[in-house]
């Protein structure tokens, strides 16, 4: 018989109201429950209505728990839990025994918690994985039971999930194996319609809207045995006017000319769960571009943040109160933890396929590995986050109610404390306010605090027929002698006549960027021709909203492009046309990259891994080359390196692309026109490649040999 890790006591003034002989448990040698186990069990049973109720249902299950351990009980649930689909003849048997088993699982993750048998992670993960086989379970019974109705024709009625079409996600916590321990789940569910099943029907949305609500129903309907899971389906695409089911080519439809940020941090946790697993595995892989941009994509997180300061908007930024907090989403609650990773991952997960993690946890600590976070903070926040979690767990495991708002009451928080295995209820809310804190300030470090976009020298208004007369001062104060010019060209800018600033998100970016631009210019030698310079630069640019997004979140950058326009109009070009070469620069440790022919190599063969075609491997390859010269280029007109080594690595650049480019062309060539046996071809370099003396406008001048049999 296992006995608890952890010892629970109950708070002073909190009487006992379960006792084992309450539960029909006699404690004797036959049942060989101890007196520790017991003792434990009095106390959650006290304490935890919904655990009681669960015992006393079925205390028979509650000792085979308790002798056969959690571990084998879990995996034997969930295996018979998957198996109901096909064994139930009717839909009130299914509803019936997922609602047992349902009831078990709570029962045994409850106590596997409580009692320190099981770490958090082990818990979610748990509830994830009897989640799962529920949706499975329900959606084999409306397969087969519409097969056997004649409705439609399965390819394989023994297994009825293979290409059935149906494709069902998890969504958020459920898609990352992180449930709590009362969510609900949210789920999508698509179908292709290319599968072998056979619907026998003219109307195909309606016969698939009609599979969605009885999954629903199966899953979510209270009945006398309770409820299995409350089912959410509006993650779907536009839910107030698609059907439950969506046909993927629709989805795809929407998700590439609609879709939006939230849809696409949403879609990083999203994890086929239940039907046609192959149809599921190309969708998921048709969605990946919309998903991860290969770009680092910092225009993302102004969507995905404005979620956040929504909720932040009416609550200020003083004191936390403990009491009455939201764990999830008050501020340092588990959601900014979410956050914190989520957003790192919208922004560089394009480029760098390890950053694609469902799970939170996972996702920091793949974050500190590629240099996008420190290890110190990836710590704290898996800390806080786990107990977060393990505070959440404990407040729904009370009634088993959907709540993430600690007590406000010093008696009811005596009660979690005591669920926590804790005895003093003021260190307690200390050690959740500490925690909070952290969270928090982490946050705020890579969130919150906002770069100021204001300025220090007062009035800058660029709005209005006449101009402002503080903001006239403000620009002479500022350095600028002729500010009714900068006016004039600040304000041509909130009007759609560049390319650029056409889209309504550029014009609004730069707008908030003023203050800075403006304040960094003055800090020129001639501010007033450099506002010229950056107005020409900006005219010149194809898009602007990629452009400004980077320079917004990342001030710093604003400085350099100032010091690029004026001394560098090369470089400037180079922006212009391809402003992703700025990713360059915000990679971690670019400022001291390895330049070698090893190293260079190695990272464009990285590059050209992720290309699946001839035009790909060319396109990864300009792209590479592109953003080296850059970097390249910045170093040099930085002073950081002088003209030799800079000469040497634009040498060393040219060498590796022409090495590769000579490889993918020989490949392709190949494949259309064959190769000659025996044949041979060097390249020679002349010229300034030949002495290793390239510049950044240097042509190549090459000579190819080449001998072959006669």
């Amino acid at each position: 018989m296992l006995e608890p890790v952890t010892s629970l006591v109950l708070p002073s003034g909190i009487n006992p109201v379960c006792s084992m002989e309450a539960l029909g448990l006699e404690v004797n040698e036959k049942t060989s429950l101890g007196k520790k186990t017991t003792d434990f069990l009095s106390v959650v049973f006290s304490l935890s209505p919904f655990l009681r109720d669960c015992a006393e249902k079925e205390p028979r299950f509650l000792l085979d728990l308790l002798e056969a351990g959690f571990d084998e009980t879990a995996e034997t649930l969930i295996a018979s839990t998957t198996a109901l689909g096909m064994r139930s003849e009717a839909e009130a048997d299914l509803m019936r025994d997922l609602r047992i088993a349902k009831r078990r699982m709570a029962l045994l993750c409850g106590l596997a918690d409580l009692g320190g048998w099981w770490k958090d992670k082990q818990v979610t993960e748990t509830l994830s994985s009897f989640a799962g086989a529920s949706v499975s379970a329900a959606l084999d019974f409306i397969l087969l039971s519409q097969h056997n109705a004649s409705k439609i024709v399965l390819p394989d009625s023994a297994v009825p999930q293979s290409d059935c079409g149906l494709i069902v996600l998890g969504m958020g916590k459920l898609g990352a194996g992180e449930l709590n321990y009362s969510s609900d789940i949210d789920l999508i569910v698509f179908f292709d319609d290319r599968a072998e099943i056979d619907l026998l029907t003219d109307d195909p949305i309606t016969l698939l809207n009609r599979f969605a609500k009885s999954l629903i129903r199966i899953l979510q309907e209270r009945t006398a045995d309770g409820y299995v899971f409350r089912t959410d389906l509006r993650l779907r695409p536009d839910p107030a006017s698609t059907p439950l089911v969506m046909p993927v080519e629709a989805a795809l439809t929407y998700y590439e000319g609609q879709g939006q940020n939230w849809e696409r941090s949403a879609m990083i946790k999203a994890k086929p769960i239940a039907g046609d697993l192959d149809a599921a595995r190309a969708f998921q892989a048709d969605l990946r571009p919309f998903i991860w941009r290969k770009y680092l994509d910092f225009a993302a997180i102004n969507d995905v943040h404005s979620i956040k300061r929504q909720i932040h908007a009416h609550k200020g930024h003083g004191e936390i109160a403990v009491y009455g907090h939201n764990v999830k989403l008050g501020r340092g609650g588990i959601r900014e933890i979410e956050f914190f990773a989520q957003t790192q991952q919208l922004i560089a997960g394009g480029r760098n396929p390890d950053l694609r993690q469902r799970e939170t946890i996972s996702t920091l600590y793949s974050l500190v590995t590629h240099g996008w976070l420190k290890e110190e903070y990836a710590d704290d926040l898996t800390e806080a986050y786990w107990f977060l979690r393990g505070l959440e767990h404990r407040l729904q495991m009370i009634r088993d109610e959907q709540t993430h708002i600690l007590p406000d009451t010093p008696k009811e928080m005596a009660i979690v404390a005591a669920l926590h295995g804790e005895t003093d209820v003021k260190k307690f809310v200390a050690r959740i306010r500490s925690t909070l804190l952290c969270v928090e300030h982490h946050y705020a470090n890579l969130f919150e605090a906002s770069p100021d976009l204001g300025s220090t020298c007062g009035n800058l208004v660029f709005t209005g027929d006449d101009p402002d007369p503080d903001t006239i001062q403000s620009l002479k104060q500022m350095g600028y002698s002729r500010p009714l010019d900068i006016i004039k060209i600040v304000k041509s800018w909130h009007v759609a006549r560049m390319p650029a600033l056409r889209a309504t998100q550029a014009r609004e970016m730069l707008t908030e960027l003023v203050p800075l631009l403006l304040d960094t210019f003055s800090r020129t030698q001639s501010p007033d021709e450099v506002v010229f310079s950056f107005d020409q630069f900006v005219s010149g640019l194809p898009a602007g909203i990629q452009l400004f997004s980077i320079l917004k979140n990342n001030p710093e950058l604003v400085s350099l492009l100032v010091r690029i326009l004026d001394g560098a109009p090369k470089l400037a070009e180079q922006i212009a046309r391809k402003p992703h070469v700025f990713d360059a620069m915000l990679t971690p440790g670019s400022e001291a990259q390895d330049t070698s022919h090893a190293s260079l190599g190695l990272i464009l063969d990285t590059s050209l891994k992720r290309a699946s075609s001839y035009e790909q491997c060319l396109d990864a390859a300009r792209r590479f080359c592109a953003e080296t010269k850059f970097q390249i280029g910045v170093r040099y007109f930085s002073g950081v390196q002088n003209y030799e080594t800079t000469a040497q690595e634009y040498s060393t650049l040219a060498e590796v692309i022409i090495g590769k480019i000579f490889e993918i062309v020989s490949e392709e060539f190949s494949l259309k026109h064959g190769r000659v046996e025996g044949a041979k071809v060097a390249i020679l370099a002349m010229g300034r490649l030949g002495s290793r003396e390239l510049t950044a406008a240097s042509d190549l001048d090459l000579i190819f040999l080449y001998d072959a049999p006669d």
